[in-house]
């Protein structure tokens, strides 16, 4: 398990097993996002990641996506989530990319969002920043790292 910071109180990680979340509460965590769909490969379902949660004393919450198919239902419940949970918060997929996505959507939406920030973060991280940056553009009406008013 990789964990990368975005933005002071929240971080995004690979792929996460029941069995981390001592490491996650040790590395003081307090709430944990879970972007995987059930039947994912090495995914079977939220189950046992609740349990595992609370018996760490974890929040947790489930905001099941399919790369690229974000909705806005999908967006609108991580973004809740982010600005109503106990932070610092660890957000996680199979990869890191749904939880990057997520988190940069949620975060474009505030009009003084700072886009080329965000896409230094992804890419900080260890993610490509077109994707996230196409995603961003699409969705919003905000001004691209290159100038252009979208």
């Amino acid at each position: 398990m990789k964990i990368h910071f975005l933005e002071p109180g929240f971080a995004v990680a690979d792929a996460v097993a029941p069995e981390d979340f001592e490491d996650i509460r040790r590395q003081g965590f307090r709430t944990v996002i879970c972007n995987r769909r059930a039947g994912e490969d090495g995914y079977e379902g939220e189950e046992a990641f609740r349990e595992a949660a609370a018996s760490q004393g974890l929040q947790w919450f489930c905001v099941p996506v399919a790369s690229g198919e974000y909705t806005e239902q999908d967006v609108d419940a991580f973004a809740q989530t982010l600005d109503a949970a106990p932070a610092p918060i660890l957000g996680f997929c199979r990869t890191g990319r749904r939880a990057v996505h997520m988190w940069a959507q949620s975060r474009a939406r505030n009009p003084q969002c700072n886009i080329p920030m965000l896409l230094k973060a992804a890419h900080d991280a260890g993610h490509e920043t077109q994707p996230i940056e196409a995603l961003l553009t699409n969705a919003t009406n905000v001004e691209t790292p290159t100038g252009e008013m979208k």
